[in-house]
């Protein structure tokens, strides 16, 4: 139960002779339990693993005082933690069971036995990602939360006293080692408990600056929070912001000034010096050094620092609300730590930047005003305009608008210089909101017409807050909701839970106020079809495609481009379901429709190519798949420009058909350029990148880099992990890819579970008869093969033929690792005639198909 090490055993002369053996060679009892081994020492107790015998057997920990040191002072503190923790029941802390003396008078408790180690150990040896240890930390502070609540202060919070162990598979962590508590609403003991002035009370590197004083001064439950943000820093950075060997050798009091004194860095900037430590600290997050300091900035910065304030009035006041501020970061809510106030940082640093200081102030002041005098004149335009005035004068106010935003790029505006259509963009959404306050209506449908460009564009963070302002404007001017291309754009960023409310509100008004045929309304059915298909729903989401459909053909027509989006949409289900040839189908249908109504070089146009490129690839038509490939990428870099998501998209499917033909370098180069264009426009963690990091892995294990393999997949998985549901097809890509990286490396036992969990999403999320399905009991097959249990393999092996040859055809490429799988096992069971059956298979396929390049499972977007 304690952090501290067994030590060495006392001189011969001090050792007990009526309470236990010290050395260990026959276990004694404590009243109904039989000590079975010392786990742990502190400064004044030790911690054994005992065996209860009566009236229940279990496994518990007793604690003694340590012979030798049965002083008024150290039972006082003794009986003080006993009496803390039989206060408290929760669980996240370590539960007391009994107490008592033993015959020589030495006081000891019973307590919940933890076999566990200290959080930040659990959570590296487990690689556990940023969200995953937030979590974790969250049940931390409500044990912490609880003991406030029963008037006990821990005082000594660091990991070392945080134990996790496993219950029913989940991991729980467990407080422990309350030995210098502080009660705060009641005594624990009859005995006086003192704590000397001058004596440090406390782990220095996790003290509170109050403890590091060393004086009189209460201390309260913000000295815990403190130790609090000092665990959690060292859960997200991997260290601490103080060096711990430096602390101590700094000496006693400058240790002290230090704690009280000195402002740790960011947790971001932390770890952006920490160079190849910064390095290992990512990767047993599942993630990169780069992707880790985005992932801190912001937040958890804010959230860490205001835990860590020396001002313990400025710290969160209970550890509840910091755990709250933790759930607000994870369900992507506005944090209450956020940067600190302009007013506090003037205080601090007055003395250094008091022209920065009065700039600063001055330009908020403005702000305020400027605030105030908008809204006060969007009220009087409410009161004075009706909404039939202002909608007759917009469209002319609309056009003079545009007229000005032009105006820059003649001659005599543009001073000789050139002006691109960004910039004249930029400068429109800039201009909104300074020429248009008072006309909201006109504001409204601005910004949502910039909006909507920029999300065009892939300038997302430039669309989102236009958006938002149009819909907060057109609520409040005409009670409607114009929810869909907040929507769209929530979907786009991967915001699925955020979008999704937007959505089905902006379909239910829709149907009310227009029926249920009207145009308007299949394009809210379009956007929640999308939705649900991105979710892996597939069922649903085709039924709403085949909604939409239907009433666009009806409503505009079946030339329309509108049903050629549906009908794209509606093939990428059937692709994704195997079905490739209706998928095909649809896909050329759409691109026929597109073509014609919008000419050859439109990016739908572009995107529908894509679609059949991935069509042909999973047919083995790779001269065609070529085609629709490079004529698509010309398309959208023209149109686009070559930093656009959809341009990344066209180059990772273009990447896997490459690989698919042997140019596995080129293959490489261009995912990496995929990768780089979605985390500069979607950012590190949304699902596409996610998509991409699998694939890039696939092709690094082919050219042999296993570590870089293993470095992406588990990289993927942890950004699907956080934004897809728990059963969603996506996820079993990097499940299945690293549990068959984990076999070729020897690793079986930890692949089987890999394999098990990813062929029970496929089979719940595909249908038993799927291609991936196959994929992946190809997989299992070769683990159990590799163990030499070939009654295992056999029919997995039998099974992943069956699917792939009514899926595919009986020569497709995707058949080769299945054949060679179970013909090896054949020939190790002695059945050479049908193995040499399924080898002439494969001859037969590689020479049909020369070039093709095999690797795990990998997948493409559409």
């Amino acid at each position: 139960m304690s952090d501290k090490q067994p030590g060495p055993a006392p001189p011969e002369e001090l050792q007990s002779t009526t309470t236990y053996d010290r050395s260990q060679a026959a276990p004694l009892k404590v009243a109904n339990y039989r000590l079975i081994q010392k786990v742990g020492e502190g400064g004044m107790g030790e911690v054994w693993e005992a065996q209860q015998e009566q009236p229940v057997r279990r496994k518990v920990a007793v604690k003694l005082i340590k012979w030798g040191l049965e002083t008024k002072h150290v039972v006082a503190r003794f009986e003080s933690e006993r009496q803390a923790l039989a206060l408290m029941d929760h669980p996240n802390v370590a539960r007391v069971f009994d107490a008592g003396a033993t015959e020589t008078g030495r006081p000891y408790f019973v307590m919940e036995y933890v076999k566990g180690v200290p959080i930040t150990e659990h959570c590296d040896r487990y690689r556990l990602t940023t969200r995953e240890r937030l979590r974790l930390y969250q049940q931390v502070c409500d044990g912490v939360q609880h003991a406030h609540q029963k008037g006990i202060i821990h005082r000594d919070i660091k990991p070392s006293n945080i134990l996790v162990t496993i219950q029913d598979d989940k991991p729980v962590p467990k407080i422990i080692d309350f030995g210098v508590a502080k009660a705060t609403a009641q005594r624990l003991t009859e005995k006086t408990v003192f704590t000397e002035l001058g004596q440090m009370i406390g782990t220095p590197q996790y003290m509170s600056p109050e403890q590091a004083e060393m004086t009189h001064q209460d201390i309260d439950t913000r000295t815990d929070v403190y130790s609090l943000g000092m665990v959690l820093y060292e859960l997200l950075v991997g260290a601490l912001p103080y060096d711990a060997r430096e602390l101590r050798e700094a000496g006693f009091d400058e240790m002290r000034r230090r704690i009280r004194e000195d402002e740790p860095s960011k947790p971001s900037t932390r770890l952006s010096t920490l160079g190849e430590a910064g390095t290992e600290s990512a990767r047993k997050r599942r993630t990169d050094s780069r992707s880790l300091i985005r992932q801190l900035r912001g937040d958890l910065d804010w959230i860490t620092m205001r835990a860590l304030e020396k001002d313990r009035t400025r710290r969160y006041g209970a550890a509840l609300e910091l755990a709250a501020d933790i759930g607000r970061h994870l369900r992507n809510e506005p944090v209450l730590a956020g940067p600190p106030s302009v007013t506090y940082r003037a205080r601090k640093f007055v003395m250094r930047h008091r022209v920065g200081v009065a700039f600063v102030i001055l330009a908020l002041l403005f702000s305020v005003g400027f605030a105030v005098r908008e809204r006060i004149q969007a009220t009087r335009v409410a009161a004075q305009r009706d909404r039939a005035d202002l909608e007759a004068e917009a469209a002319q106010e609309v056009s003079d608008f545009l007229i000005g935003l032009f105006e820059v790029s003649e001659p005599g505006e543009a001073r000789g210089g050139t002006i691109t259509a960004r910039e004249i963009l930029d400068q429109g959404a800039e201009k909104i909101g300074r020429e248009l306050e008072n006309q909201p209506l006109l504001q409204a449908r601005m910004m949502q017409t910039i909006g909507s460009i920029y999300h065009k564009l892939g300038l997302y963070d430039e669309a989102r807050p236009l958006m938002e302002q149009a819909l907060a404007i057109s609520r409040e001017q005409l009670g409607e909701e114009h929810l869909g291309g907040l929507s769209e754009l929530l979907r786009t960023v991967g915001e699925y839970e955020e979008a999704r409310p937007l959505i089905e509100q902006a379909l239910a008004i829709r149907e009310t106020a227009l029926g249920p045929e009207h145009a308007d309304v299949a394009a809210a059915v379009f956007t929640l079809a999308n939705l649900h298909s991105t979710l892996g729903e597939p069922e649903r989401a085709r039924s709403l495609y085949e909604r939409a459909l239907a009433i666009r053909e009806k409503a505009l027509g079946p030339e329309h481009t509108k049903v050629g989006a549906v009908l794209n949409n509606l093939a990428i289900l059937h692709a994704r379901a195997g079905e490739w040839e209706k998928a095909r189908s649809l896909f050329e249908r759409a691109v026929r429709i597109d073509e014609k109504a919008l000419g050859p070089d439109h990016t739908d146009v572009a995107q529908g190519l894509n679609n059949l490129m991935v069509v042909a690839r999973n047919m083995a038509d790779y001269a065609a798949a070529r085609q629709y490939a490079e004529r698509a990428l010309a398309i959208k870099e023209k149109v686009l420009g070559p930093d656009h998501p959809e341009v990344a998209m066209v180059l990772h499917n273009l990447a896997n058909l490459l690989d698919d033909t042997g140019d596995t370098e080129q293959a490489r180069s261009l995912l990496e350029r995929s990768v780089q264009i979605d985390e500069a426009a979607l950012g590190p963690d949304h699902p596409t990148v996610a998509l991409t990091r699998n694939d890039l892995a696939a092709v690094l294990w082919e050219l042999g880099d296993v570590e870089g393999a293993r470095i992406n997949w588990e990289r993927a998985l942890a950004i699907w992990e956080d934004t897809l549901p728990p059963d969603h097809p996506d996820l079993a890509h990097a499940i299945g890819n690293l549990a068959e990286l984990l076999r070729s490396t020897g690793d079986t036992e930890a692949a089987r579970p890999l394999f098990e969990r990813a062929l029970a999403i496929r089979e719940k999320a595909l249908g038993p008869d799927h291609p991936h399905v196959a994929a992946t009991l190809s997989g299992l097959a070769a683990l159990f093969a590799n163990q030499g249990d070939y009654v295992q393999a056999a029919p997995l092996y039998k099974r992943c033929l069956q699917i792939y040859e009514d899926k595919l055809g009986t020569d497709h490429p995707s058949l080769l690792n299945c054949l060679e799988g179970y013909a090896l096992l054949l020939r190790a069971k002695g059945e050479q005639a049908q193995a040499e059956r399924l080898e002439a298979r494969v001859r037969a396929i590689e020479e049909k198909h020369p070039t093709v390049a095999r690797s795990p499972e990998a997948e493409q977007a559409e």
